[in-house]
């Protein structure tokens, strides 16, 4: 848990970096990934000494054994003066990480030339992390040696004073992640971090499943299905399940260098070191990608379109449109293998829209799939950077239906306040959803005015396959009795009566 103290440190890292001139939110977290992974390189090291010592087992390091490379060891420099530092870690040790391999440093010649780590056949396969592939377009910005330094001692104090043998790391990531409150011109944002949880939750992954995000952006919704599997079956993985934790059961797209060195460096900082974080246009014939996952995990753009010409032809046969939020619900169809389920979230149009291209969509969701669940969320979940109504859709692909009835729940709080500030509160129907879903045989006999209520297949393709709860719940009307209007009328002559007691009384006083 991030409290204020920790909070109060970050925010201060924060404004010294402002005050040096870098105002972009993403600029600023991209900087101080860099400096949370050089730091966390050390204490890597630091673990390979200490087992080599008592083990007496040779371990490959990461940092070179020479001087130079000595150097670079955030344990090394930390003490030295403020220019010194930023010569280090600008000429030295920034060059060095991107061109990071088999998780070594290369070290540099006598000129402070880089020399770089050659092709070995036997790792290639492991060469690249997904951080080193796409720091190779990465550039350091912090300006002046004063900032560095600041940056330094204020995140040498973080990790000693307050957070020391604390597995928080993640935790710190997602507070700065936080402060991502804008959205992008293709109307991408971050997708909030109990929204996530509560997704994962209600898809349940295993160790054996292979989870996408097509629109992974910081890789949000990737590391909450990481933190669901390692609390839930970290004391009873295999060695087997453990490599495919840290490579191959996460992957994500994105077509934003900056946004894929930040999903990198959040799974990396969540102990998945090697994930399959692509740049993709997810939606376009690039795209080629089919019945690989068995988890879908997404929060799309919701208000962006895309060149006819470039989509793909097998999403434009599901739904002819260029919107991207509908495109995107074809898209992971086709990603995932039969029996795989996705759980994604759409905004209200999708649900009820009259197009061709949008009544398609729910078609191909009713009729060839397994439509599971319809969750109505509150229009301020995304606030205070989106007022946008929006829901959350399971289903599983089948490609040969399934769909008897579909779940639809009414959430009406999420333990938030829906305005601007979103302040913790106690209302929150996140775990009464959970808990309903995975209940579902309870949930037969509940009726339409109730917060949560099946709904016949049948009903829906009548209704031209309309998803909007408002079209399938009742409201319950009470009628309120009134006093007739001659005792409304003798209630006014008296209150007039005290009122004309009372100002005598008043009068009488003076």
């Amino acid at each position: 848990m991030v409290t204020g103290v920790i909070k109060n440190k970050i925010d201060k890292i924060w404004t010294d970096i402002w005050a040096g001139g870098i105002t972009n939110p993403l600029t600023v977290i991209e900087q101080l990934t860099y400096f949370m992974f050089i730091r966390s390189l050390d204490e890597k090291e630091l673990e390979n000494e200490v087992f080599e010592n008592m083990a007496h087992q040779k371990v490959d390091k990461i940092f070179p054994q020479s001087e130079i490379g000595q150097s670079m060891r955030w344990s090394k420099f930390k003490e030295k003066d403020a220019r010194d530092i930023f010569d280090i870690i600008s000429q030295r040790v920034f060059p060095a990480i991107k061109k990071m391999k088999y998780g070594q440093l290369p070290d540099f010649n006598e000129k402070e030339e880089l020399i770089e780590i050659p092709d070995n056949e036997l790792k290639k396969e492991s060469g690249k992390t997904a951080f080193s592939k796409y720091m190779e377009g990465a550039t350091f910005l912090i300006p002046t040696p004063q900032v560095v330094q600041k940056i330094i001692t204020g995140l040498d104090d973080l990790y000693e004073q307050d957070i020391a043998g604390l597995d928080m790391q993640g935790d710190l990531y997602e507070y700065m992640l936080g402060k991502l409150a804008t959205a992008g011109q293709n109307g991408q944002f971050r997708t909030p971090k109990h929204i996530r949880e509560m997704m994962v939750k209600l898809l349940e992954p295993t160790p054996e499943d292979y989870i996408v995000d097509p629109a992974c952006g910081t890789a949000g919704f990737l590391v909450s299905a990481s933190d669901y599997i390692r609390e839930k079956y970290e004391s009873t993985m295999t060695e087997e399940q453990w490599e495919h934790f840290i490579s191959t059961m996460f992957t994500g797209f994105d077509t934003d260098n900056t946004m894929l060195r930040i999903s990198a460096m959040n799974l990396m900082l969540h102990s998945i070191t090697n994930p399959e974080i692509l740049y993709k246009d997810s939606v376009s014939k690039q795209n080629q990608i089919s019945g690989k996952y068995t988890i879908c995990l997404a929060n799309p753009p919701f208000k962006g379109t895309v060149d006819a010409e470039s989509i793909n032809d097998d999403l434009k046969s599901i739904t002819n449109t260029k919107k991207t939020e509908l495109l995107f619900l074809a898209l992971f169809i086709r990603l995932l293998k039969i029996g795989g389920r996705c759980a994604c979230i759409v905004p209200d149009g999708v649900l009820f829209g009259s197009s061709n291209a949008h009544k398609s969509i729910r078609k191909e969701l009713v009729e060839n799939h397994k439509l599971q669940a319809v969750i109505s969320m509150p229009s301020g979940v995304f606030k205070p950077y989106a007022g946008v109504s929006t829901a959350v859709l399971l289903f599983t692909k089948t490609g040969a239906g399934g769909t008897d009835y579909v779940w639809f729940y009414d959430m009406k709080a999420d333990g938030f306040t829906l305005d601007d500030k979103r302040s913790e509160t106690l209302e929150n129907d996140i775990p009464d959803i959970i808990e309903r879903f995975h209940s579902l045989e309870k949930e037969t006999d509940r009726k339409r005015t109730e917060q949560s209520f099946f709904v016949p297949k049948e009903e829906i393709v009548e209704n031209g396959y309309d998803l909007s709860i408002n079209k399938y719940k009742k409201v319950e009307y009470v009628p309120v009795e009134y006093p007739s209007t001659s005792e409304i009328i003798a209630e006014i002559k008296e209150l007039q009566k005290k009122i004309s007691e009372g100002i005598e009384e008043l009068e009488g006083m003076l």
